[in-house]
């Protein structure tokens, strides 16, 4: 681990919560920091923060106590011991100037995270893709076991609303986040890696320093402890080699005939997906998910050869897996308006967005699919494109929206303007809308009943689902869903014209 990549960090260990006093998270409302104010509430200690748009998940802080500003403000920090900020918050935010200026605690939102988890054996789970749906599955294997986990994710398991609680069992479940390099000051038991690959590239350069950095990560785990990868997964795969190499402790799953959980028969449908496991030679049984995707069942497989190792019961492991409800913005069925299915899905990378939208294709059967799609920070839309307009391919037509990018310039030509070009469908079937108002319309106005409709993307896409579901309603019972004068559609421009410059509205920059 160099230096360099973390000598801003307090590495776990050194604090604790208690030490914290009281809290102030700025940008309380995304999902990252809301899961760690509501894990700090339930565990007694004052929390405030501030955002700027009233998220769902504030509603629930505040019912536990929360004090939550609807602006930022140096007030707010009257009485506050720590402040806590995401990677989202720029430097010189307000708030965080004056946290400095009058010499309170100030930690990244991971250091926080790290102080909670001191004293506790910690379950990383970390990977380009998949990590908040592995780190859900991983939770809820060890909450059937009886030993209920404390868990902070990245996002809410569906029905139970919540992405954190305060447990009081030995465990600690969290999902890891590289993209800051932040995940190297925590300190696992277990580490699970999904997969890697190139992403990120704004802080790493390249895919070599990329995958060092996960080295590192799991470098970092307790040598009483052990590392789980993807044997399916190049990046995972030469990872474990490398590990094993050093003489670490490294354990794989996959359908690959060397991986030491190995999956068979493993077959997917609209109604979820099914597989035999298997370590050894020695039959763990069947396991189930009433959620599709093959790599459903990969993740799945993580948080089965985690229980095995850890010495649970795998019936637990097998009762937790068939009744898993998903993630919220994870294949999340959002509603069904004039026969039409909409969906959300947070995919913004180029493989998931592809394993999603052919899972997707499942469930659309004869129908179509139509992608609404918010590409998520310049830089990646930038380094990816091509990948990204050819896993959008997949999907039957395309609406675009601006590139959500908090903090970034956009050069002329850049974001979504160049994306639409790229994405290879034909021209009348993809389409660059130019406000966020203008997407419900142009759904409206080209889905067929029968077809499936997802958002998918940056955080604020997740918002549009209603609107969608208002929108296709309100053309069933007759209202007008707008004209197409000249080839646009309520801020619609067809592949041809002027794309225009303005983003769709998102959030604060909550972490």
């Amino acid at each position: 681990m160099s230096a360099k990549s973390t000598a801003r960090f307090t590495p776990a260990g050194q604090l604790t919560a208690e030490d914290l006093g009281a809290i102030h998270l700025i940008g309380v409302g995304g999902v990252g920091m809301s899961g760690l104010a509501r894990l700090f509430l339930t565990r007694g200690i004052s929390v405030s923060g501030s955002e700027l748009r009233e998220w769902p998940s504030l509603a629930g802080l505040r019912a536990l106590g929360g004090t939550i500003y609807m602006s930022h403000e140096v007030a707010n920090l009257d009485g506050v011991d720590t402040v806590v900020y995401s990677s989202a918050i720029p430097q010189d935010h307000l708030e965080l100037v004056e946290a400095r200026r009058r010499g309170l605690r100030v930690l990244h939102r991971s250091e926080a995270l790290a102080a909670a988890m001191t004293g506790r054996r910690t379950v990383a789970v970390a990977g380009t893709h998949g990590k908040t749906t592995t780190t859900s599955m991983v939770t809820m294997v060890l909450q059937q076991a009886g030993v209920d986990p404390s868990f902070v994710i990245g996002g809410e398991i569906s029905e139970v609303g919540s992405g954190a609680h305060h447990g009081t069992g030995e465990y600690f479940v969290v999902e890891a986040d590289e993209s800051d390099r932040s995940f190297l000051i925590y300190r696992p038991f277990v580490s699970i890696i999904t997969n890697i690959e190139a992403d990120h590239l704004n802080t790493y350069g390249d895919l070599a320093n990329l995958e060092a950095a996960f080295a590192d990560f799991a470098r970092l785990t307790d040598p009483d402890g052990f590392v789980v990868t993807c044997a399916d997964d190049a990046g995972s795969r030469r990872l474990a080699e490398t590990l094993r190499a050093e003489g670490r402790r490294v354990y794989t799953y996959g359908t690959s005939t060397d991986a030491d959980l190995r999956l068979t028969e493993m077959a997917s449908s609209t109604r979820g997906i099914r597989y035999l496991a298997e370590v050894d030679g020695r039959s763990l049984g069947e396991f189930r998910l009433p959620v599709p995707g093959r790599h459903m069942g990969l993740n799945s497989a993580s948080a089965v050869l985690a229980a095995y190792l850890l010495g649970l019961p795998l019936d637990a492991a097998e009762a937790a897996l068939a009744a898993f409800p998903g993630v919220r913005r994870r294949f999340e069925r959002k509603g069904v308006a004039d026969n039409v299915l909409v969906y959300d899905e947070y995919a913004y990378h180029p493989t998931p967005i592809a394993l999603a939208l052919r899972t997707l294709r499942e469930v659309a059967g004869d129908g179509r699919l139509i992608v609404v799609f918010q590409p998520y920070r310049l830089y990646r839309t930038r380094d990816l494109q091509t990948e990204i307009a050819e896993a959008l391919a997949i999907a039957d037509e395309l609406v675009l929206l601006e590139v959500f990018g908090p903090g970034e310039l956009r050069e002329p030509g850049e974001g979504s303007a160049a994306l639409i070009e790229a994405v290879p469908l034909p021209a009348d079937r993809k389409v660059f809308v130019d406000s966020w108002e203008a997407a419900p319309v142009e759904v409206a106005r080209r889905a067929r009943p029968g077809d499936v409709v997802v958002t998918m993307g940056a955080p604020p896409s997740s918002l549009m689902g209603e609107q969608l579901l208002d929108a296709l309603s309100a053309r069933r019972a007759g209202s007008p869903v707008g004209t197409v004068p000249g080839g646009e559609v309520g801020g619609a421009t067809t592949i041809g014209g002027t794309v225009p410059g303005r983003s769709a509205p998102g959030a604060s920059a909550a972490g």
